[in-house]
C-alpha cells in the first residue's frame, strides 16, 4: 500500500508540473501572438529622424548574449544564485518569483512584450508594460553622475541614472549607470556590480521597424565587455498596450501551493 500512495504522489505531482508548464507555454505563445501577427508588416515608410517614440511589440525570444568568463568575484556571486532553469522554481532565489522588481538591464531583455517611449524636451521616458515602470533617459547633455552607489556619489537605483543621445538620425543609444546590484542581469541568474556601464542602442531601421542590443561593461564581474542580448520590436499599429502584472498574493499562492509541494516545477504563475 505504501508502494501504491508513493507511485501516486508521483503520479499526481509529475501531472501537476507537467500542467504547469504546458500553461506556462501556452501562455507565452499567446504573448507573441502580436508580434507574431505583426512579423510580415512592411516597412511602412521610412524612419523619420531622431524619433522613436510610440509604442512597439518585442520578440520574446530575444537571443541572450554568450557570457564571457567571471572574475573571481563574479564567479563567488554567480554560484549564489540559484536560476529556475537550474534548481526549479521553489529552491530558485530568484527575486521574480515574488515578483520583486527587475531593476536594469534585466528589465531591457526579459518580458519585453510591449515597450514604448515618450519624448519631451530635454528627456525620453522608456515605459514597459510589464509591471507599469518607466526610466527617465535624459537628453539635455547632463553627464552620467560619479561614482554612482560608491563613497561620495549618489545612491544605486533598482533602474540605474541614464544619459541619451542619437548616434546618428535613426539610432538612439542610452548609457546607464548606477543600477543597484540586488538585481540579477537575466533569468540565467548572472549578477552585476553598481559599477556595470551598461548601453542600449536602438536602430529604427523603417517606421515599422526596431532594432535594440543591450551591451555590459563590468570588470569587477566579467573579463570583458558583452553583448547581453538583442532583440526586435515592431510598431504597434493601434498603439493599445495591455495590463501585465506579477502580483505578489498570486505569486506566493502558486509557490506554496503547487511549486513547493510537487518539489519545484519551472513554470512562473504570469
Amino acid at each position: 500500500m505504501r508502494n501504491v500512495l508513493a507511485a501516486l504522489s508521483v503520479a499526481i505531482a509529475w501531472l501537476l508540473v507537467s500542467s504547469c508548464t504546458a500553461r506556462a507555454q501556452a501562455g507565452a505563445a499567446a504573448d507573441n501572438n502580436l508580434y507574431n501577427q505583426l512579423r510580415n508588416a512592411g516597412p511602412g515608410g521610412p524612419a523619420p529622424t531622431h524619433d522613436i517614440s510610440g509604442l512597439w511589440t518585442g520578440n520574446i525570444e530575444a537571443k541572450k548574449g554568450e557570457v564571457p568568463p567571471l572574475t573571481p568575484l563574479g564567479e563567488r556571486l554567480f554560484s549564489l544564485n540559484k536560476s529556475q532553469a537550474k534548481v526549479g522554481e521553489a529552491a530558485s532565489n530568484d527575486p521574480w518569483k515574488t515578483c520583486d522588481p527587475f531593476g536594469f538591464p534585466r528589465s531591457a531583455v526579459d518580458q519585453i512584450r510591449f515597450i514604448a517611449f515618450g519624448q519631451m524636451p530635454g528627456r525620453i521616458v522608456v515605459l514597459q508594460s510589464y509591471e507599469r515602470t518607466w526610466r527617465d533617459v535624459w537628453t539635455d547633455g547632463r553627464e552620467l553622475p560619479k561614482n554612482a552607489g560608491l563613497k561620495g556619489g549618489p545612491d544605486s537605483k533598482m533602474y540605474g541614472y541614464s544619459v541619451g543621445h542619437w548616434d546618428s538620425d535613426n539610432v538612439l543609444v542610452i548609457d546607464t549607470v548606477g543600477s543597484d546590484d540586488s538585481t540579477w542581469l537575466d533569468t540565467r541568474g548572472y549578477p552585476h556590480s553598481v559599477e556595470a556601464h551598461v548601453q542600449e542602442r536602438y536602430t529604427r531601421v523603417d517606421h515599422n521597424h526596431l532594432e535594440m542590443s543591450v551591451s555590459v561593461d563590468d570588470p569587477k564581474i566579467f573579463t570583458k565587455p558583452f553583448v547581453l542580448g538583442t532583440s526586435n520590436f515592431i510598431w504597434v499599429p493601434n498603439q493599445e498596450t495591455q495590463d501585465q502584472f506579477c502580483v505578489p498574493s498570486q505569486a506566493i499562492t502558486y509557490l506554496n501551493t503547487i511549486s513547493v509541494p510537487v518539489g519545484g516545477g519551472s513554470s512562473h504563475p504570469n
